[in-house]
């Protein structure tokens, strides 16, 4: 039953995504700019993220362990940011269902490459021929999709 639930939750995040996409894409275009867009979208996940950490109850990080993490575990801010830009302004090039069939083909290439190799302290798990073959099938998919 747990399993169904994360299932769920999963499918709650990409329905999310998807639809995020399309918000951002309506405020790219009343506000004239995919960078304010992007901003605005940011603005919105630091507020929810804040009430979330209230809510929790969540203690601050100490120093220590700030200064403890390694370099390359901040910057997955500046990868988001990115991300919300580039889906900003790729948008009404490729339309919602490309975009989305291309970023989930992108995320599985990158998370089947960063698993091989264990890349920033991930367990690693070897590639083996069903996860390519579902890397290939994605790509498939993209294809399928664009047309």
């Amino acid at each position: 039953m747990q399993a169904f639930f994360l299932y769920g939750l999963a499918l709650f995040a990409g329905i999310s995504v998807a639809t995020q996409q399309a918000l951002n894409g309506g405020l790219r275009l009343a506000l004239g700019s995919p960078a304010w867009a992007a901003l605005a979208s940011y603005a919105g996940g630091l507020l929810t993220m804040i009430a979330v950490v209230i809510a929790l109850g969540e203690p601050v990080p100490s120093w220590i362990a700030i200064a403890n993490t390694p370099w390359w575990a901040w910057t997955g801010g500046i990868l988001g940011g990115v991300f919300i830009l580039l889906s900003i302004v790729l948008l009404p090039s490729l339309g919602s269902a490309t975009l989305i069939a291309l970023i989930v083909s992108g995320q599985m290439l990158a998370a089947i490459m960063l698993d091989h190799f264990g890349a920033f302290g991930l367990t690693q798990h070897p590639i083996s021929l069903p996860r390519l073959l579902g890397a290939v099938l994605l790509v498939a998919g993209v294809i399928l999709i664009r047309g």
